[in-house]
């Protein structure tokens, strides 16, 4: 299919998982009852976003992926005939916890699971405490409507990353994401950094040609000293906007995507043509002395 939509749930959350997980699925629901046939959720949707502490009593917020969540959004995906991307804190095994996103297709079937790869290390965002770092490599997933890639969060400052999963043949770049905003932070600086983190996004849409989805949640968390800017939105291949959500409202996007324009897209600004992949053997490299 070239045509379809995508529905976007952008949401706050609590420390209650069962809350989290019913409003994630009421979301779901009002998507496909919009016409939503992919239904991305946010980063880390069934808890509050813990990495702003490091403390060992939040590696009990993991789960096995498959699992129960899963388990019980495979059951809403088949109902709904939505495919269903689900950011969720993995517990691989003793000791190696994962920031994994699950893919499910439309007849609630799990077609796998894509890990986060760059791994954050700043004031209130401690994942290299909880996360190892992804060794699935990039991902996607062909699902009943479209090809799609998953990256998630930190993965979005990363050009190497988008431009691989597009090489592998993604019509669409999802994004499951969380961050925010320090309450004590001035106007300015929030715009600066709100203005850079969708940037670099639509940047990838217009250097590989395909649509991005991001999708981040909202709400004041870490005792009110961080507001998650919510902003959620949709790029077509040339990196305009199609639709974006508020910085502090709860909300359920449904966007229509044609992906028979990205060839057109491609065409006429064709940067994948004229890439010299002879010269590229440095990016490698950590550094180039």
């Amino acid at each position: 299919m070239s045509r379809f939509k995508v529905g976007l749930v952008q949401m706050s959350c609590s420390s209650d998982a069962k809350q989290n997980m019913d409003k994630a699925v009421k979301g779901i629901k009002d998507a496909a009852e919009k016409g939503a046939n992919i239904v991305c959720l946010q980063e880390l949707f069934t808890s509050l976003y813990f990495c702003d502490v490091e403390d060992y009593e939040n590696f009990k917020l993991a789960e096995s992926i498959p699992g129960a969540s899963t388990d019980q959004l495979s059951v809403v995906a088949k109902e709904l005939g939505v495919v269903i991307i689900a950011s969720l804190f993995e517990k691989r095994t003793q000791g190696i916890y994962h920031n994994t996103t699950a893919v499910l297709d439309a007849d609630g079937t799990y077609l796998g699971k894509y890990r986060k790869m760059h791994i954050p290390d700043d004031p209130a965002y401690y994942e290299k405490f909880y996360f190892t770092p992804g060794d699935l490599g990039y991902k996607v997933f062909q699902t009943k409507f479209a090809k799609i890639g998953v990256l998630i969060c930190w993965d979005q400052w990363y050009p190497e990353a988008a431009r691989l999963t597009s090489l592998m043949g993604a019509e669409v770049l999802f994004y499951p994401t969380a961050i925010g905003w320090a309450t004590a932070q001035d106007l300015a600086t929030n715009d600066e950094q709100f203005n850079a983190w969708q940037t670099i996004q639509r940047s990838h849409a217009v250097a590989n040609g395909v649509h991005v989805v991001s999708v981040n949640r909202v709400g004041l968390e870490q005792n009110g000293a961080m507001k998650f800017w919510g902003g959620s939105f949709v790029a077509n291949p040339f990196g305009r906007l199609l639709s974006q959500a508020s910085h502090d409202k709860e909300e359920v996007m449904v966007v229509d995507i044609d992906t028979q324009k990205t060839d057109s897209y491609r065409t006429h600004w064709p940067f994948m043509r004229d890439r010299r992949i002879d010269s590229y053997g440095d990016i490698v490299k950590r550094f180039i002395d």
